[in-house]
């Protein structure tokens, strides 16, 4: 009882001779840690030159740019580009097509790489584990130039595929690369070819932070593979879903300009041309530089709202959400 009642009195013998220190200065602490930042200088570098400084050309948009007379001399008319988007058809055209080919993937090709990673995740020898892995990786290192090179080799009209439906079922070759209706299912199947793979390895990451515990407890109050799958492993890959999903909503207005510019023929313009290829087109070739500007400008304004609603809506279901 002695020792209880004397307590509150070491209690605070101990709080006078315990000395605070004071937190160290961000100066002191950067230079302890200098050699940190030093590895993070050249990334930190990268963003400056290359992402942030740029950001001042946007300034063009408000302007009738002229290279004659510069960034300071050249004729300010305000919004006059961004109401040429909405008011000019082909724009809204491109802005349509765009749009398809984005939720398309959305739809058809981001799931894939959800549910090769669950397949591989089922796989269990290791050494073919692997051998599937690599095989699915390979096709992100090809260029789009490669990919493209033997999408026309193999449809062209006296391709591998003409030759195959023409002495099987006897039918006329079909004009893959020309027909507008099949641009954007090619397109889709490009994309999931070459990403699909590559993509499984955030999912594969998530996986693997799995306790093999829930599993064995599942399996010894009678689940089967299946209902393993559904009730432990989907709801383990919820949030990177759910991440991986408002980042590519991010980029919603960004289909990948090199695929699509070198899938473009004069028969697939009035469906495959998109915003990338768009600005290209007009702002390079035909020299409208704030015009050009203006459409990027409103693509990088949409993916940001597109991104914090979905983060803000992420959250508002009970989801940590990007930040």
């Amino acid at each position: 009882m002695e020792d209880l009642q004397r307590t509150p009195e070491l209690i605070g013998d101990l709080n006078t001779n315990v000395t605070i220190q004071p937190k160290k200065s961000i100066l002191k602490r950067m230079w302890k840690e200098r050699y940190l930042y030093l590895l993070l200088l050249p990334g930190l570098l990268y963003f400056i030159i290359y992402r942030y400084i740029p950001m001042a050309g946007n300034i063009i948009a408000f302007q009738d740019f002229s290279a004659f007379q510069g960034f300071f001399n050249s004729e300010w008319v305000g919004l006059k580009h961004f109401r040429t988007i909405f008011e000019d058809q082909e724009v809204i055209r491109v802005l349509w097509n765009t749009l398809s080919l984005s939720f398309l993937q959305i739809i058809f090709a981001f799931p894939i790489s959800i549910i090769l990673a669950i397949m591989l995740n089922e796989v269990r020898s290791s050494i073919y584990k692997r051998v599937i892995q690599s095989i699915v990786y390979l096709p992100h290192f090809l260029s789009w130039v490669v990919v493209i090179g033997i999408v026309t080799i193999l449809l062209k009209s006296d391709g591998i595929v003409n030759k195959i439906i023409g002495s099987a079922f006897g039918m006329e070759p079909i004009a893959f690369l020309q027909d507008p209706s099949w641009f954007m299912p090619l397109v889709i199947l490009e994309v999931i070819w070459k990403e699909s793979g590559w993509g499984t390895i955030i999912f594969l990451a998530a996986l693997s932070g799995i306790s093999p515990s829930l599993y064995e407890a599942a399996s010894v109050d009678g689940a089967n593979r299946w209902q393993q799958i559904w009730h432990i492993t989907l709801p383990a890959l919820k949030s990177t879903i759910i991440i991986l999903l408002i980042l590519r909503l991010g980029s919603v207005l960004d289909v990948g300009f090199e695929q699509i510019y070198l899938m473009l023929t004069p028969f697939t313009m009035e469906v495959g041309n998109v915003l990338d290829t768009f600005v290209y087109l007009k702002g390079i070739q035909n020299s409208d530089f704030s015009f050009a500007t203006a459409v990027g400008l409103f693509k990088s304004v949409i993916g940001l709202i597109l991104i914090v609603g979905a983060n803000r809506l992420a959250k508002r279901f009970g989801d940590q959400g990007v930040y």
